[in-house]
């Protein structure tokens, strides 16, 4: 495997492991401060980190039970495309979904998301 590979890899590992943990704080860690961040691709962006911030408050009281497993599709030097699926139980109503998604993403040298668009599936 090589350089950008790794970095990507390491980038979605802390982020899908610290999302599985419900450790949001460190999934924010995860992004650079001005990242550019599309929860839905068709929509804006956040305006801003505390809109992302957010977004990612809420997981640890609505979301338990995660567990994941992902694949890259294709990375350069600028994008990388990550298929990734999730299994979870939405706290409120104890109901499982399953969700089958694709991030893509830009990270930087040192190895924060600068660029972060999401679609997905959920069942």
């Amino acid at each position: 495997m090589d350089n950008l590979f790794n970095k990507y890899d390491k980038w979605t590992k802390e982020f899908m492991e610290s999302w599985k943990n419900l450790d949001w704080k460190r999934t924010l860690e995860t992004l650079s401060k001005d990242v550019e961040y599309y929860e839905n691709p068709i929509d804006k962006p956040c305006a801003n980190f505390e809109e992302v911030e957010s977004l990612w408050n809420v997981v640890a009281d609505n979301q338990k039970d995660i567990e994941y497993k992902y694949n890259i599709v294709s990375y350069n030097e600028d994008t990388c495309i990550i298929n990734w699926q999730m299994t979870r139980v939405m706290t409120k109503t104890d109901t499982k979904q399953e969700i089958d998604g694709i991030f893509q993403v830009t990270v930087n040298d040192d190895g924060l998301c600068t660029s972060f668009k999401q679609w997905r599936f959920t069942r």
